[in-house]
C-alpha cells in the first residue's frame, strides 16, 4: 500500500519537474501573480479564464497549470497592499493594515520577503492538512448549520472592527454592518425578490465586489497623493535576506496558528481567504506581548495575515476533494475545471482515481516553492514604484482602477459603482472610518443574510435553536465577549486591576 502511495508521489514529480511541467508551472505561477497584484484581477478570474486556456492539455499538466495560478494570484495581492496600501485581492486587506505602514519607513522590501515566506509557508501548512486530515475536518465543516454560519460571518465583522477601529471600535463596527446592509441591494437568493434596486435593472445582480474594493481603498490614495495628508515615503526599499529569516523564524508560533485558523476558514463553505486572513491578523494580535504595535507597522501582523489567507487555499479543496463542495469562488472554478479534466472529487475519489489526491499535494507544493522564488523576482522591480513621484504615479494607479473595475463584468455601471465608493471611501478617511470592515461586510453579507432567513425559516421563526447547539453558544460568547473587552467600564475595570497587581 505505501509502494502504491510513493509510486503516485513519484509520478507527480515526474510530471511537474518535466520540461511542459515546469513550463506551465513557471507560466502559470507567474500570471497568478500579476493577477494578484493588479487591483481588479482576482483568483478566481485568473483560474476561470485559465481553464477555457487549459481545455486541450493533459488531464495533470492542467490541475497542475490551474493550482499554480491559483496560489501565485492569492499570494500576488500582498505586494499592491504594501506598496500602494490598495490591496491586489480581496484576501490581501489584512496585510495592508501594517504592510503599508512599513513601506512608509521604508521597509517595503522587508514587509514583502516576509509577506512571501509567510504565504509559503501557510500554503504548505494546508496541503499537509489536505494530505492527512480531509476527512475529518470535512466532517468538523459540515457541523456548522445555517444558523451557525450567521453567527460566524457576524464574529468576522467584529473583529475586523475591533482590528482596523484603532481605539474606537464603534467606527469599525459601524463601518461593517453598514458594509452588511449594502450587501442586501439586489436579487436576494431564497425568494428571488429584488431588493433596494430602486427600479434600476443593474442593480439586480447586486453591487459587484471589486468595484467597490478599488473605490474604498484606491480613490483615497489617489487623493491623498495630491493632498495635504499624504505620508511622506521613504524610500529605502532594500532588505536583508537574512533578517526576513530571522523574523519568519521568530514567528514559527505565529506561522502554525495562522496557517491552522486560515485552513479552517476555508474549509467552511462560503467562507474562503479573506475571513481566514483577519481571523489570522487578530488571534496573533491578541498573542502578541505588543498589541498596541498593530496597524503601525508590525510584521508580525503581515505574517500573520499572509500566512491565514494562503492557508486557506488548501482549506477550501478539502471539501472539494472530499464531498465535492468548494470552500471559495475560487475552489468552486477549480471544482468545474477537475471535472472538465476527467477527474470526480467526491466520497469516491480515492477509489476511482487515488492518485489524484498526490498530484494535488505535490503540485501544490511544488507551485508554493515556484511562488516564492518569482515573487520575490518580481519584487526587485515591483518596489521601485515606490521611487515614482506620487503625483505621477497615482493617475496612472487611477487608470488601472477603472479598468480593473470594469473587466470584472464588462459593465459600464461597474465604473460608476467604484466612483460612488470611491467618493464614499474618500468620506471614510477623512472620519477615520476604517474601510476594511465595511469590504468584509459586503463579503460576508450574503452569507448572513441567507444562513439567517434559512435558520428561521426551518425553525419557523424559533430562534430557540441559537441557545441550544454547542457550536452556536460558542460563537455567541465569542462575539459577546469581543463586544465587551472594547467597552469602557471593562478597560477601566482591566486598567484598575493592573495598577492593584503592581502596587
Amino acid at each position: 500500500m505505501i509502494g502504491t502511495y510513493l509510486s503516485f508521489v513519484g509520478e507527480a514529480f515526474a510530471i511537474a519537474l518535466s520540461p511542459q511541467g515546469l513550463l506551465c508551472m513557471v507560466l502559470s505561477t507567474f500570471v497568478g501573480l500579476i493577477f494578484g497584484m493588479l487591483p481588479g484581477l482576482t483568483s478566481t478570474m485568473a483560474v476561470a479564464l485559465l481553464t477555457g486556456l487549459t481545455y486541450h492539455f493533459d488531464g495533470s499538466l492542467a490541475i497542475l497549470s490551474l493550482l499554480a495560478i491559483y496560489i501565485g494570484a492569492i499570494s500576488g495581492g500582498n505586494q499592491s497592499a504594501i506598496l500602494l496600501n490598495i490591496p491586489g485581492t480581496p484576501a490581501s486587506a489584512a496585510t495592508a493594515m501594517d504592510g503599508y505602514p512599513l513601506a512608509l519607513k521604508g521597509r517595503a522590501g522587508h514587509a514583502i520577503f516576509c509577506a512571501t515566506g509567510a504565504s509559503f509557508f501557510g500554503t504548505i501548512i494546508s496541503i499537509v492538512c489536505v494530505a492527512f486530515f480531509t476527512p475529518i475536518l470535512t466532517v468538523f465543516a459540515l457541523k456548522f448549520m445555517s444558523h451557525e454560519m450567521f453567527l460566524l460571518a457576524v464574529f468576522g465583522v467584529v473583529i475586523c472592527g475591533n482590528i482596523t477601529s484603532n481605539g474606537d471600535p464603534l467606527k469599525g463596527w459601524l463601518s461593517g454592518f453598514i458594509g452588511l446592509l449594502m450587501s442586501q441591494v439586489g436579487m436576494d437568493t431564497i425568494y428571488s425578490y429584488r431588493r433596494f434596486t430602486f427600479g434600476n435593472i443593474n442593480l439586480s445582480a447586486g453591487i459587484t465586489l471589486l468595484p467597490v474594493m478599488i473605490g474604498l481603498f484606491g480613490f483615497p490614495e489617489v487623493i491623498k497623493a495630491f493632498g495635504a495628508q499624504k505620508a511622506k515615503m521613504q524610500k529605502n526599499t532594500k532588505y536583508s535576506i537574512r533578517e526576513g529569516l530571522r523574523d519568519l523564524r521568530r514567528n514559527w508560533l505565529n506561522i502554525l496558528r495562522s496557517g491552522i485558523l486560515g485552513m479552517i476558514m476555508g474549509a467552511i463553505p462560503g467562507v474562503g481567504e479573506d475571513t481566514g486572513g483577519w481571523i489570522s491578523y487578530w488571534s496573533e494580535k491578541k498573542a502578541s506581548k505588543h498589541p498596541e504595535e498593530f496597524g503601525k507597522g508590525c510584521i508580525d501582523g503581515v505574517i500573520a495575515a499572509e500566512t491565514g489567507n494562503n492557508s486557506a487555499i488548501g482549506g477550501a479543496i478539502i471539501p472539494v476533494l472530499s464531498l465535492a463542495i468548494p470552500g471559495s469562488t475560487s475552489a468552486a472554478v477549480l471544482l468545474a475545471a477537475f471535472w472538465m479534466h476527467g477527474y470526480r472529487p467526491g466520497p469516491l475519489l480515492m477509489n476511482e482515481t487515488p492518485e489524484f489526491l498526490y498530484y494535488i499535494v505535490v503540485f501544490m507544493v511544488l507551485s508554493s516553492i515556484c511562488m516564492w522564488l518569482l515573487a520575490m523576482l518580481i519584487a526587485k522591480f515591483s518596489v521601485k514604484v515606490l521611487s515614482v513621484d506620487a503625483k505621477t504615479l497615482m493617475p496612472i494607479v487611477f487608470i488601472c482602477c477603472v479598468i480593473g473595475s470594469f473587466v470584472t463584468s464588462n459593465r459600464l455601471f461597474d465604473i460608476k459603482i467604484m466612483f460612488v465608493f470611491g467618493l464614499l471611501g474618500i468620506i471614510m478617511s477623512y472620519l477615520h472610518i476604517p474601510g476594511a470592515p465595511f469590504l468584509l461586510g459586503i463579503i460576508l453579507g450574503n452569507m448572513a443574510d441567507e444562513n439567517l432567513r434559512r435558520a428561521l425559516l426551518l425553525t419557523h421563526g424559533d430562534v430557540s435553536i441559537f441557545f441550544t447547539r454547542p457550536i452556536s453558544i460558542f460563537f455567541m460568547l465569542l462575539i459577546a465577549y469581543m463586544i465587551l473587552i472594547q467597552l469602557p467600564f471593562y478597560k477601566r475595570w482591566k486598567e484598575n486591576r493592573k495598577a492593584k497587581k503592581k502596587a
